[in-house]
């Protein structure tokens, strides 16, 4: 178990993607998704997904999106559709149900065309929604 005695606690955590363009990716982070912006490094920035779970953002490396997928949890999978096609955010299509993993999903894709999955899990997922 993450932060029991045999092991240090994990307290937060950071996903970083590589960018061809901060200010383009600004606009979707923050202005698309809403996210705050927490730290602003100069060639990386920093936005709040959760409490303690973070996207950041760096123009200091080349940017390889294929293989990477970012996630976003919400119970309101329909409202993000909404949002992010009324911002002209390209998509895979309407919100679905994919049997093969108990989710109701949809890709879209930043700037740099990295994959964001927006989902809400089944009953089956043990995360905090199931544990009350």
């Amino acid at each position: 178990m993450i932060g029991d005695d045999a092991q240090p606690r994990i307290d937060e955590f950071v996903t970083f993607l590589y960018v061809a363009d901060l200010e383009a990716s600004h606009r979707f982070y923050h202005g698309v998704l809403g996210l705050d912006l927490v730290l602003d490094q100069g060639a990386c920035r920093i936005y709040r997904i959760t409490e303690t779970g973070y996207v950041g953002v760096c123009s200091h490396r080349d940017p390889e999106p294929r293989g990477t997928i970012v996630t976003i949890v919400s119970d309101d999978v329909d409202g993000w559709f909404a949002t992010v096609a009324a911002a002209g955010v390209a998509t895979d299509g309407s919100p679905r149900r994919n049997e093969q993993f108990g989710i109701y999903h949809f890709f879209a894709e930043d700037p740099d065309g990295h994959h964001i999955e927006f989902q809400r899990f089944g009953p089956e997922w043990p995360g905090p929604r199931a544990r009350g």
